[in-house]
């Protein structure tokens, strides 16, 4: 979800010395034309590659897109972060993305936290409430998955 903490979480990681991978990035979405409108999906071709190109290390990927089960079987366990829809509202009113500014944006967050977070919780291994955890702790949580996962275990 938006606002959720998802870039803070991908930093704090990543100054841990675990190789983190931001996929909001042009390079790894492109328009396509679904049954009811354009949608921004992940291009999985250029994902797979990177999953096998993955080394001893492991990999935390961060994004959410439509098609993203599609990539699930390569994926060794899935965190979903949540945190209440005022909360998650509050906070890109006052993050430097511009996304959230705007009352259409808002909408928008409330309508995927609405439908698209329960299907989101039906398929993540591990849910954090980043109301309640701070990044650091969620950032613990995530390392320890990562560790009970086994080296080069990429998780999404």
């Amino acid at each position: 979800m938006s606002g959720a903490g998802k870039s803070a979480t991908l930093l704090e990681l990543a100054r841990r010395g675990i190789r983190v991978m931001d996929t909001d990035a042009d390079e790894w979405n492109e328009w396509v034309q679904a049954p009811d409108g354009p949608d921004w999906v992940w291009r999985l071709d250029r994902l797979h590659a990177l999953l096998d190109e993955v080394g001893p290390e492991p990999l935390v990927l961060a994004g959410c897109r439509s098609n993203q089960g599609a990539l699930y079987p390569c994926l060794r366990a899935a965190v979903l972060l949540t945190a209440p829809l005022p909360v998650l509202l509050m906070r890109v009113q006052n993050r430097e993305n511009p996304y959230g500014s705007t009352a259409e944006d808002r909408a928008r967050i409330a309508e995927h936290v609405a439908w698209v977070e329960p299907l989101l919780r039906r398929s993540a291994t591990l849910v954090l409430d980043t109301a309640q955890l701070s990044v650091a702790q969620v950032a613990d949580q995530v390392e320890a998955l990562l560790n009970g996962a086994g080296a080069g275990a990429p998780l999404g």
